[in-house]
């Protein structure tokens, strides 16, 4: 069987499609921030309040998602909330003022909630239906959509000054991303939607775009598994936002590392995760998520704490190696296990994953302005351990056959 006709590499490309541009759409408007607060003429914290409203809107989104979700299925709200995140650059290049500029980043937060939800649905479907592991390998995507927008924004920005050009050319890749992901999404839910996640635990085969009638289904608390993987997600992603914004400016002003050397520290980080997510779903069939994910967060927490200790710029970029080395598998394995509980607990672990990320960094910038850079980074260890004990809190229920998924031959 080619790769073309087989039904797993064909979801497995479309899936991967939306990753790419959740990682692509972020990184693009992020990389013309410097652009955008000199058109806009803004200060300093303007500019903070504008990266905050997309948190806000990704973290207030949760219930327009949920709802979503149900009404919908996640094919059609992966795919309508790729094409508006699409449209939101076009929007923001144009923004005319602060305040519409405001408005325009927090529909980017709801969008991005959506498209979070939604994709990750659509992954551990992709899991269940064909008993073999692809979460962690879909997330790596999803950071080399972040390299590769930094890379044309870097060349865009030799070629024009314009945002809006750029954003143009953003947009049309965006558009063939959305086409290649349209070709090959699952129509089906299975287990994300199902809507008792406590019977036998056998896939089910329900159509994301019949979803449940009104009233059949209502959103219910979160139990107490629910709200550990919510801790582990947040812990994680604070984690992990906050190496990719601080890590040469530790290395700059702690470990007094020159100009050259500095920007090392966010290659190493990515670097490192990348590889990780590319070889994590083999670790998942090996040694199954709980203990990936425990080992993996325990290995970071003390790979960096041990280089906080020691100082200097070689210690602080072997810490860096053990964060991005450790951390990379614990949002696709929270993830995976969150989406075997049903659409409303993914949709809230998606939703603390999102707030986590976009707030991370500023949480460790206040510990820095209290103390200083180094207290900071200790923070983002001690989030690391909290992951690993969450992780023990957690019951990492997974089907047999998605646990043995690599002794399917790809």
């Amino acid at each position: 069987m080619t790769r073309l006709h087989d039904p797993f590499r064909r979801g497995q490309l479309a899936i991967a499609a939306l990753f790419l541009s959740l990682g692509f759409q972020y990184a693009t408007w992020a990389a013309r921030i410097p652009a955008i607060k000199a058109d806009l003429d803004l200060s300093a914290a303007e500019v903070g309040v504008l990266l905050m409203a997309a948190g806000v809107g990704a973290a207030v989104s949760f219930p327009a998602v949920a709802w979503l979700m149900r009404r919908m299925g996640s094919r059609r709200l992966a795919l309508l909330s790729q094409l508006g995140l699409a449209l939101l650059l076009l929007a923001l290049a144009a923004a005319p003022n602060y305040p519409v500029a405001l408005l325009v980043m927090c529909a980017d937060g709801v969008l991005v909630g959506c498209l979070n939800v939604a994709m990750n649905a659509q992954g551990a479907a992709l899991e269940t239906r064909h008993e073999r592991n692809t979460m962690a390998r879909l997330h790596a995507v999803f950071s080399a959509g972040s390299l590769l927008a930094a890379l044309l924004a870097s060349g865009m920005t030799a070629a024009t000054g314009s945002v809006a050009a750029h954003f143009g050319v953003a947009v049309v890749l965006l558009a063939a991303l959305g086409v290649t992901a349209r070709t090959g999404l699952l129509d089906e839910d299975a287990p994300a939607d199902r809507p008792d996640p406590a019977d036998d635990g056998a896939p089910a085969d329900v159509p994301a775009d019949a979803g449940p009638k009104p009233g059949r289904r209502r959103w219910t608390v979160p139990s107490r598994l629910t709200l550990w993987m919510c801790c582990a997600m947040v812990f994680g992603t604070v984690a992990e936002g906050a190496m990719n914004d601080w890590s040469a400016l530790y290395l700059k002003d702690i470990a007094e590392a020159s100009a050259e050397l500095a920007p090392l520290g966010i290659a190493v980080v990515s670097g490192m995760m990348v590889v990780a997510r590319l070889f994590a779903d083999g670790w998942r069939g090996r040694w199954g998520d709980g203990r990936v994910v425990l080992l993996g967060s325990a290995v970071a927490a003390a790979g960096l704490a041990l280089a906080l200790v020691s100082g200097g710029v070689a210690p602080a970029l072997a810490g860096f190696a053990c964060m991005g080395l450790g951390i990379a598998a614990v949002t696709p394995c929270v993830y995976a296990a969150a989406a075997r509980q049903g659409s409303d607990a993914l949709t809230l672990v998606a939703a603390m994953g999102t707030t986590g990320l976009l707030a991370g960094p500023p949480l460790i910038g206040f510990i820095a302005g209290a103390s200083n850079l180094a207290w900071g980074m200790g923070a983002v260890a001690a989030s690391a351990g909290a992951v690993a004990l969450c992780s023990t809190r957690i019951s990492w229920t997974e089907p047999a056959s998605v646990a043995q998924s690599e002794a399917t031959p790809a």
